[in-house]
């Protein structure tokens, strides 16, 4: 009998720390001014605190699709926006939103997110919207 990881298709947390080294390097492209979804995970999500240069790993899951909109909506004004979240390319929203970005990074592999002990269960992708506004 093969034993299935009940982890792969579960979400035992929302929350992904985002890795430190791919952080800085982000950082050090794109100089972030705000990050509406620190680990301590505020609920303030409203847009007009976000800063112009925003960085943005969002609670992964169900609600991924509401901070994307988000991010989209910013960037419409004006705003730099860059998001690490699952690369689900099957959903709806994937086109919706992430399609619409300026740029599309898919990475290699499975990422280790900080405080985690195993690589993620699923493939990341950087979605980048610039600002550019419609």
């Amino acid at each position: 009998m093969t034993h299935i990881n009940r982890g792969l298709f579960t979400s035992a947390s929302q929350h992904y720390a985002t890795p430190e080294e791919m952080h800085k390097s982000l950082d050090d492209e794109f100089h972030f001014d705000f990050d509406p979804c620190p680990l301590a995970r505020d609920k303030d999500n409203r847009l007009e605190t976000w800063g112009n240069r925003v960085f943005l790993n969002p609670p992964y899951g169900r609600e991924t699709e509401t901070w994307m909109r988000l991010a989209l909506n910013h960037s419409r004004k004006g705003n730099l926006v860059v998001c690490l979240i699952a690369s689900r390319t099957d959903t709806k929203w994937w086109h919706e939103i992430c399609m619409k970005a300026t740029e599309l990074r898919f990475l290699r592999g499975r990422l280790r997110f900080n405080g985690s002990k195993i690589n993620a269960p699923f493939p990341s992708a950087i979605v980048i919207f610039n600002g550019q506004k419609p």
